[in-house]
């Protein structure tokens, strides 16, 4: 709501005024004027910046107030207020105060100068202002050195890398940890493999898990490129990249504390006209954490399947028990978990192409979808760490091995013929296949019966384990 000089504030409010005049604010909001508009203009959804990213904000204010206090830029005053309001964003103390929505200005400068005045009214507290005094002033003191333009792309840098890195990394660990565990626990029980779903030459169980825990192994180094991308930032392009009115040493001092804070690696970046015209960074990261989903939807699918029956499908392993899986058939047990990893994996995947969508829209020298890129990128990152966190304590852990199961598929499977091909040649092998289909037996009684070879090199070869090493004589092996 507008007010005018001659018409006092509604009850509970503030008057406050910025370039564009004066605006009702709520009588105990630290936000100010500009997130007050920016209330207005935006009601679009119920999605607001991660907590990640307004974490990543307060680092910024925070470090910013040291280093232009170091530079003699600002009084120290003001620098100890700022960074003690700060440290209470970082903290999550002030979270309430940031309203705005995620679908907003393009550059985020909504959220930056939601940022500003909150950190300006509680440090102007802090020295016995009122609210909206601006004895603290939002741009001169809190801003200063930055702009929006730099200052939100290089937040959200640092709420993403330092997610992977706190949360992501831990919960891919375990998740590895359990895989290559039940791999080599699994590892003496050999099974039928499968090639197109239908039956294949012998595999161990193990080395199907051991597959999946490389998958992981690889999905720890893919998040370790990312924050390799995501390690240079914006910060001291100020609002177009040229770096007008910052210091230029204030962007390397400032990453250097945030960098030693966070645990995390941040650099100014090489090109500020990059950095600030192009988000390419989020969005090789966010091609990354598809490329984990696409690796964690396989994974879970297998379980899925491998799990299937109990008595009815594969049934070669049983999943741990967690919920009734029917409304209406009693007894039922569903894969509910791996189910769950599957729909996050679909939903990372989408918003991998919101992300990709948002880094063509860069237009000159400024990317204007830098929210949704932020909100999408960092909801990726956390749906992964959880689900694979969950995966591992209420799955994977758990899963034990039907070992008879395994062992009963392995002799009806058509493909052990193919073990016979380098002695007997591909058409004779094929050939016996179809005979063992035809008459219901097995390969073995079907080249037994036709004395295709010596017993006891029939039994050589045809045997299970040796199937699942390489070596013996070579030939075709199948597709």
């Amino acid at each position: 709501m507008k007010t005018h000089p001659e018409h006092p504030a509604p009850a509970g409010t503030r008057t406050e005024r910025d370039t564009m005049g004066e605006l009702a604010v709520p009588a105990n909001a630290y936000y100010g004027v500009q997130t007050a508009r920016a209330i207005e203009n935006f009601p679009i959804s119920s999605l607001r910046m991660p907590r990640s990213v307004i974490r990543a904000m307060g680092l910024i204010k925070r470090a910013a107030a040291a280093v232009n206090r170091s530079l003699g830029l600002l009084a120290q005053q003001p620098a100890d207020a700022i960074k003690q309001a700060a440290t209470e964003v970082v903290e999550g103390k002030l979270d309430a105060e940031f309203p705005v929505d995620v679908f907003q200005t393009g550059s985020g400068t909504s959220t930056n100068m939601n940022t500003n005045e909150v950190i300006s009214n509680r440090a102007t507290e802090l020295l016995g202002g009122a609210r909206g005094s601006k004895l603290v002033h939002p741009n001169d003191h809190v801003n200063l050195g930055q702009s929006s333009n730099d200052v939100i792309p290089t937040a959200i840098h640092i709420a993403a890398s330092e997610t992977i890195q706190h949360h992501l990394l831990p919960a891919l660990t375990r998740l590895h940890r359990a895989l290559a565990k039940k791999a080599k626990e699994f590892d003496a029980i050999v099974k039928i493999g499968r090639t197109h779903l239908q039956d294949a030459t012998p595999v161990r169980l193990g080395q199907e898990f051991s597959g999946y825990a490389r998958q992981i192994e690889l999905g720890i180094a893919r998040m370790k490129r990312a924050q390799e991308a995501l390690s240079e930032v914006a910060l001291g392009g100020t609002a177009v990249g040229t770096g007008l009115n910052c210091h230029p040493e204030f962007s390397s001092k400032v990453m250097a504390a945030i960098s030693q804070e966070t645990g995390c690696s941040f650099r100014e970046a090489t090109n500020h006209f990059e950095a600030q015209s192009t988000q390419d960074s989020l969005v090789e990261a966010s091609g990354e954490l598809r490329t984990l989903a696409v690796s964690l939807m396989k994974i879970a699918n297998d379980i899925r399947w491998l799990g299937s029956g109990p008595r009815c499908g594969l049934g070669e392993i049983q999943l741990p028990e967690t919920q009734p899986g029917s409304s209406i058939m009693p007894g039922k047990v569903n894969p509910v978990i791996a189910e769950s990893v599957t729909m996050v994996c679909a939903q990372v995947i989408g918003n991998d192409v919101t992300v990709t969508i948002g880094g063509q829209a860069g237009n000159f020298e400024l990317i204007v979808m830098l929210p949704v890129m932020a909100y999408n990128l960092l909801q990726s990152i956390e749906l992964l760490a959880t689900a694979s966190d969950n995966f591992a304590a209420k799955c994977i852990e758990g899963i034990t091995a039907n070992k008879e199961r395994c062992q009963s598929l392995i002799e009806e499977s058509l493909a052990m013929c193919t073990a016979l091909a380098p002695e007997i040649g591909y058409e004779a092998a094929a050939k016996l296949a179809k005979e063992a289909y035809r008459s219901g037996k097995t390969v073995r009684e079907v080249a037994k019966e036709q004395k295709v070879l010596p017993e006891k090199q029939l039994d050589e070869l045809l045997d299970p384990w040796r199937m699942t090493e390489p070596g013996g004589p070579v030939g075709s092996a199948g597709g």
